[in-house]
């Protein structure tokens, strides 16, 4: 199962390590070390879902100076990315649907061998209907993180929210296919490994 234009989930935890170990555990595939984002105090690990799909585990970064930008207590699926075709038509169709998704401005991360990647993203903080609604991502000239990942395979992901149908409509905007109905705002996903499912929330 894969929605449309879908880039990556964003799976917040506030221990990084432990995150990773319960997912291999419970997998059978190991997320692998994506690196270190200086700038926001974070670092990840990645499990490809598939394509040019993929899970990242998100962290504060132990050895950063700044301060992280997800100040999360418990472990939970915070958002997620979708890549179209141009960042600035999809960020005003957004808009036009009813979505702030923010400005786009470069992001960057340096991998255990100490290559720099860079990328472009729109972002704002709080993120727009409770996260629910994708932000966008255009990887320019870097390789998709995906592409040399170890994987498991996505068997659903969907979405929860008081204002189901605003959030449809942005959706609609943005040609990104996930399914929502009415309740708490939130996200909901499964991942299969050959040792068993991973259930993300």
């Amino acid at each position: 199962m894969t929605a449309s234009l879908l880039d990556h989930l964003v799976l917040a935890t506030p221990d990084l390590l432990a995150t990773v170990e319960r997912f291999a555990a419970a997998t059978g595939v190991r997320p692998v070390e994506g690196g270190r984002h200086e700038a926001w105090g974070t670092r990840n690990y990645l499990v490809g879902l598939g394509g040019t799909t993929y899970l990242e585990l998100i962290g504060p970064d132990p050895d950063a100076t700044a301060t992280s930008m997800f100040d999360v207590s418990d472990e939970r699926l915070l958002t997620w990315a979708i890549h179209p075709a141009d960042l600035e038509p999809a960020l005003a169709a957004a808009g036009t649907a009813g979505a702030d998704l923010g400005e786009i401005f470069p992001g960057s991360r340096t991998t255990p061998a100490g290559d720099v990647l860079n990328w472009r993203v729109t972002g704002i903080e709080p993120h727009p209907y409770d996260g629910v609604v994708p932000f966008l991502i255009d990887w320019e000239d870097t390789p998709h993180p995906s592409t040399s990942l170890p994987a498991v395979e996505l068997l659903d992901f969907r979405a929860t929210h008081p204002q189901a149908d605003k959030v449809r409509a942005v959706l609609q905007a943005l040609a990104a296919d996930l399914p929502v109905t009415e309740g708490p705002a939130g996200l909901t996903a499964a991942v299969r490994g050959p040792a068993g499912d991973f259930a993300l929330s």
